[in-house]
């Protein structure tokens, strides 16, 4: 275990849900912190979960898709919403990112229920 981690205890597994389908979001909040997070060893375990709007924005712009496969790299569990993934007709898109296109509402719910889990959401 990292020695800042181990120094402030507790939760050690983080999922950020990003809904927004705001780019600045992603990019000067969501994808920043979700990505040092990864890189610094601050969360034993990151995970995204994209949802809603999110699922549109990322498929459709380039520099959003290379900052997730930046992501992928760096071990950040990346999840999407199956059904919002169907209703913007983007599941292959998201899917040939390396994202796991599931539904998404129990995971959601047993992130929700875990104390060893912090949820963020965007």
């Amino acid at each position: 275990m990292n020695a800042e981690r181990e120094k402030l205890g507790g939760p050690d597994e983080l999922v950020v849900v990003w809904t927004s389908g705001d780019r600045d979001v992603a990019l000067k909040m969501v994808f920043m912190y979700v990505l040092n997070a990864a890189l610094k060893g601050w969360w034993g375990k990151v995970s995204l979960v994209i949802w809603g709007p999110s699922a549109h924005l990322v498929a459709t712009d380039p520099i959003l898709r290379s900052k997730i496969v930046e992501m992928k790299t760096a071990g950040v569990q990346l999840l999407a919403c199956q059904s919002c993934a169907e209703m913007y007709d983007v599941v292959l898109t998201l899917s040939s990112l390396g994202i796991d296109v599931k539904y998404m509402g129990e995971p959601l719910t047993g992130f929700l229920k875990d104390p060893r889990c912090r949820v963020m959401t965007f």
